[in-house]
């Protein structure tokens, strides 16, 4: 068979020389993109307020960020800059400018994250649009709107929602980059993939290999200038995200926050450890353990991971569909000339689903589902060139047939993610499934040139393709989380991985191996709150922790970061969080303590934090045994604190 033409480009036309022309873009498509960007917005700020503080963790650093400028440029946990939070600050930079502009408040925190979501769906669909048409960018931004980790995520304070908006940007500058073979715009796009290290380290290098791979196959240049051209976009990767590095090596330890998450006080050893290798490897020394021993102590890994129920309901809907497409459409462009730009763009978002996909389906190291949002992007994107693409030519046979085989397994696979919910809205699966099915036989089958047919077969596809994504991402934005470890939509059924234990809204449901619980909502009282939920102060202990808070550095200090955060937040002053985020950094260690009581520092402790650093031989545990022999226990609010200022 022979190759489809370019898609809304003359067959004898280059296609890097006419993205799609304004002339030829029908009126509806401005109004149409506006009211996707509109609908996006609201529907990631309805009721974002609900979430509270999301993840205390990062929230309490934005806090600290607001308060002191030190702590902002590190990334601090604390005004007092006892400790960083375990990943590079860009993240938190967004919110802790807003928060310094509208105060610090939840909407203040939350709406940027918001708003990064909208700008992510307007670049994949502008990543699209300007080369196969309004459709298909309509397509691919509704497709990443109603993605359930985009929903969770783009509502929430965690890292992973500027990393998708700063990687998606990239790939469109790249895309611009293979268009007209400029340097400025490979620049571009490896100074924004830089930036994105700066919000969640190496996962932002993940898809350098696939931007190399593209701009060396498709740009347009001779291949020594563009071998030369990526000479200087690596240059500009290594300033964006090397600058901060290296100011933070280059700054005397004894002047800044220790560097949470490293064992050694080195950004170095975090950047290639905790958040590096380590979370290929699972060789990480720090890490809170994980789920068990079978595969991976993260869960099982192999190729089926973002099929199982921890990252099913989360990515996985239009995945088959996608690597279908994909497929399909490569072998329609395989008589196309070396840089073409519609191939360019199957594997610029192919090969940046497929090897993001391959690092999370086999890392070993701690690794959680919601990180799959960065899969939305490729996939919106696969889905609107693969669908307007071949609905085009659907007057071949091998393109009908490809359609329905999509919408089909799309169905099919729509009905297994939602049988993991038995009792969530059991009609709905049944009605994807029979719909879909009915839409596929149809697009087999009905001639191309029954243009209302054609109409109706089209909405049902979408209809069908979305509804079961866009089921979950309503009940996700309808949902309050909070916790280090969300996870969008209905409860599931129990994995068959390590532990048995089930997924639901806002995290696990159930106790894991080694003890530690999460969920979207913890207990409310007095407690530390468990080492991945903050804890949740009375006012009596607020009030208390309050007293005459100007006189010290820190108002209280606790094992974990995650019970310092909901002191911290309560009462708005700096709490010292021994250990950092799971309690087991070395710092501070017992002299030191000793050292900060001494000095007046520090007004309370706070033990019973959990955490690995309360186990016994800890820093933590030293630290909590020392206070405990040394001064005397008061019970505040159902809490036990204990007073580093009165006389031993």
């Amino acid at each position: 068979m022979s190759a489809i033409p370019y898609p809304a480009l003359a067959p004898s036309t280059p296609a890097r020389d006419l993205p799609v022309a304004r002339a030829s873009r029908p009126a509806w498509a401005r109004p149409s993109f506006i009211v996707l960007l509109l609908a996006t917005l609201f529907l990631y700020v309805v009721g974002l307020d609900r979430n509270g503080w999301a993840n205390a963790y990062y929230a309490a650093a934005v806090q600290a960020g607001t308060q002191s400028w030190k702590a902002f440029f590190f990334g601090s946990l604390d005004a007092s800059n006892f400790i960083t939070v375990d990943k590079s600050p860009a993240f938190l930079w967004v919110m802790e400018i807003s928060a310094r502009l509208f105060g610090l408040n939840t909407w203040s925190v939350m709406v940027p994250q918001a708003l990064e979501g909208v700008a992510t769906v307007a670049l994949v669909y502008l990543a699209t649009r300007r080369w196969f048409g309004p459709a298909a960018g309509l397509i691919a931004g509704a497709v990443v709107a109603l993605t359930p980790a985009a929903a969770l995520m783009f509502r929430y304070n965690n890292p992973d929602a500027l990393l998708t908006l700063l990687l998606t940007a990239g790939a469109y500058a790249l895309l611009r980059a293979v268009e007209g073979g400029r340097t400025r715009w490979l620049v571009l796009a490896a100074a924004l993939v830089g930036t994105g290290f700066l919000a969640k380290m190496m996962q932002a290098f993940v898809i350098v290999p696939v931007f190399v791979l593209v701009y060396l196959l498709f740009g347009p240049p001779r291949l020594l200038q563009r071998i030369k051209q990526l000479v200087l976009a690596g240059i500009a990767l290594v300033v964006a995200s090397g600058w901060w590095v290296a100011v933070v090596e280059l700054w005397p330890s004894a002047d800044r926050p220790y560097i949470g998450g490293s064992q050694n006080n080195s950004l170095l050893n975090l950047i290639f450890g905790y958040n590096g290798f380590g979370r290929l490897t699972g060789n990480e020394t720090g890490s809170v353990g994980g789920l068990g021993a079978i595969g991976s102590r993260w869960g099982l890994t192999g190729w089926n991971r973002l099929f199982l129920p921890e990252f099913g309901g989360q990515i996985s809907w239009l995945i088959p569909a996608a690597i279908l497409l994909l497929v399909a459409c490569f072998w329609f462009t395989r008589l196309a000339p070396r840089s073409d730009m519609v191939r360019a763009s199957l594997v610029l978002w192919g090969g940046w689903l497929l090897l993001t996909g391959a690092v999370f389906s086999f890392a070993q190291g701690i690794i959680h589902p919601y990180y799959s949002i960065a899969l939305a992007p490729p996939i919106g994107a696969l889905i609107g060139i693969g669908a307007t693409t071949l609905w085009k030519h659907r007057s071949a046979l091998l393109a009908r047939l490809v359609l329905a085989g999509a919408l089909a397994a799309t169905a099919a696979w729509s009905y297994v993610l939602l049988d993991r919910s038995p009792t969530w809205n059991p009609s709905l699966k049944v009605a994807i499934l029979v719909l879909g099915l009915l839409g596929a036989a149809l697009i087999a089958t009905s001639p191309a040139g029954w243009k209302r047919l054609s109409i109706v077969v089209a909405a049902l596809g979408l209809l069908v393709a979305l509804a079961g994504p866009a089921a979950y991402t309503l009940e996700t934005v309808s949902t309050a989380y909070s916790g280090a470890i969300p996870s969008a939509g209905p409860a599931v059924a129990a994995s068959s991985g390590p532990g048995g234990f089930a997924r639901g809204q806002g995290g696990f449901r159930g106790v894991p191996p080694g003890g530690f619980t999460a969920g979207a909502n913890p207990p409310r009282g007095g407690g530390g709150g468990g080492f991945l939920n903050a804890s949740r102060p009375g006012s009596q202990l607020v009030a208390a922790l309050q007293a005459n808070a100007g006189n010290y550095r820190w108002v209280v200090a606790t094992v974990n970061a995650n019970s310092a955060a909901g002191y911290q937040l309560a009462t708005g002053d700096p709490v010292m969080a021994i250990g950092g985020f799971n309690g087991s950094d070395p710092t501070p260690t017992l002299a030191e303590f000793e050292a900060y009581v001494n000095a007046g520092e520090i007004h309370y402790f706070i033990g019973g934090g959990g955490g690995m650093g309360s186990g016994s031989g800890s820093t933590g545990s030293e630290i909590a045994a020392w206070v405990s022999q040394h001064f005397a226990a008061t019970i505040v609010d159902g809490v036990t604190i204990y007073d580093l200022t009165a006389v031993p």
